[in-house]
């Protein structure tokens, strides 16, 4: 008989040389790629910065990847842009990737995973500007997970969505 304590302890971290890249899968041709190929190139690069939640240091359960990124503010809904500032473009955090290895599915990743994403894109508001967090949803799927935690559509360009920061800062 197993107990709660049993349960494994999941970690955030950036991604780095000790976790195993090479056998993660989330059954996303995509997204397993681009974590076993290219993400410690983007990470030295800084071109993003991949988070990995492991139990042991090494297997990665799950990953996520933010960037800097600006939106024109002629792309979000009205109802959202008239609370953001009035520049042609605003400064925003770009949630890249995000991905739950199918090892690992059922256990609520997914919504920590965005959890800390968001909370960790918050954080960094306060030293580097952004107005929000924007996402590109890789199916309708997705797109339902991202809607449920208040992502709002930007309509212009398919499957993207955002999620103001003041909304996130009401999450915390």
């Amino acid at each position: 008989m197993s107990s709660a304590s049993d349960e494994p302890k999941f970690a955030f971290e950036p991604l780095g040389q000790q976790h195993n890249r090479a056998a993660f899968s989330c059954g996303v041709e995509s997204l397993d790629s681009y974590l076993q190929k290219q993400a410690g190139q983007d990470a030295r690069k800084r071109a993003a910065a991949p988070f990995v939640l492991t139990y042991d240091g090494r297997t990665i359960a799950g990953y996520y990847t933010l960037s800097q990124y600006a939106i024109e503010l002629e792309d979000v809904p009205e109802e959202v842009a008239k609370k953001l500032p009035k520049y042609p473009q605003v400064p925003a955090t770009l949630l890249g990737r995000l991905a739950v290895s199918t090892d690992f599915r059922g256990k609520g990743l997914g919504q920590a995973l965005l959890m800390d994403a968001l909370y960790r894109s918050l954080k960094l508001s306060e030293q580097i500007a952004s107005t929000g967090v924007v996402v590109d949803a890789k199916d309708g799927a997705a797109r339902a997970f991202y809607l449920k935690y208040g992502f709002v559509d930007l309509p212009k360009v398919d499957k993207r969505l955002f999620l103001p920061m003041a909304t996130i800062n009401q999450l915390f």
